[in-house]
């Protein structure tokens, strides 16, 4: 699995700091309704920004046609907002590249029995 890129504009550099740990904590509390896994493990992550107290995750779903298509944004959004210091988050879903299982955590395939 890639990590998704977390990055802080106000910072100029990738930010592994106590924000990232929060928010990466607030993206695993996200499960997929589908597949007991969550959303971080499974690589529907793609880009993460912080730019003073807001954060834009770009992310994707397992298939296009994905029957939580319309609810998991915002479901991702209120977790974001749990974050300390995060005040308004905007979660857009797109489909370059397509997610495929070679985007999970070795943990997630390990659980689901794919290794």
């Amino acid at each position: 699995m890639v990590d998704p890129i977390i990055y802080s504009e106000k910072n100029s550099c990738n930010d592994k700091g106590p924000i990232s740990d929060a928010v990466i904590a607030a993206l695993k509390s996200v499960k997929d309704p589908e597949i007991p896994i969550d959303i971080y493990e499974l690589g529907l992550i793609y880009d993460v920004k912080v730019q003073e107290d807001h954060i834009n995750v770009l992310m994707t779903l397992t298939a296009p046609g994905c029957p939580v298509a319309g609810t998991l944004p915002r479901m991702v959004e209120l977790a974001l907002l749990t974050v300390k210091g995060i005040n308004t988050a905007k979660v857009e879903i797109v489909w370059e590249p397509p997610w495929n299982s070679s985007m999970m955590s070795e943990g997630a395939r390990l659980e689901l029995g794919m290794e």
